[in-house]
């Protein structure tokens, strides 16, 4: 992942994210609404390992110009049993390979595949995890037989 001059970013975690239900709530000013739930998952890394928990769901937007603006919150129950809410916005470029294995659930994307960037921010109040609450993230997506996966880099 490229960065700004004097931005290392530095990979953190994998979050592999089941998607469960959807429901398209329609066409709107601002696009078509689709609101998906966030039905479990997969946290792995060097400091944070856990089960992406519920109740969670992503508040999509797919926009005229070609692009899903993603909003979604959701938990993770560390390994070790603390709590981290996350929350992240951003951009899934609608092409023809995202556009593909979101209406074919066996396809799936690589990250080179299609624009897809989020800038997730996490809270917890355990000691342990103090640190997530003064970082900054951004992660790179690809779109999954199950779901959505992301590199989460602190920069």
């Amino acid at each position: 992942m490229d960065a700004p001059a004097g931005i290392i970013p530095a990979y953190e975690c994998t979050f592999d994210i089941e998607l469960g239900a959807s429901w398209f709530i329609g066409t709107g000013g601002f696009g078509n609404r689709v609101v998906g739930s966030v039905g479990g998952g997969t946290v792995t890394g060097g400091r944070i390992n856990g089960t992406v928990i519920g109740p969670g769901a992503d508040w999509a937007l797919l926009g005229g110009d070609g692009y899903c603006r993603v909003d979604v919150r959701m938990q993770i129950r560390t390994d070790d049993a603390a709590m981290i809410y996350v929350e992240y916005v951003g951009l899934l470029e609608l092409n023809d390979k995202s556009s593909a294995a979101m209406t074919d659930r066996s396809l799936e994307t690589s990250f080179d595949d299609q624009y897809f960037v989020t800038t997730p921010r996490m809270e917890c109040g355990h000691e342990r995890y103090e640190w997530v609450n003064q970082t900054v993230f951004v992660a790179r997506g690809r779109l999954t037989r199950t779901g959505v996966s992301y590199e989460v880099y602190r920069v």
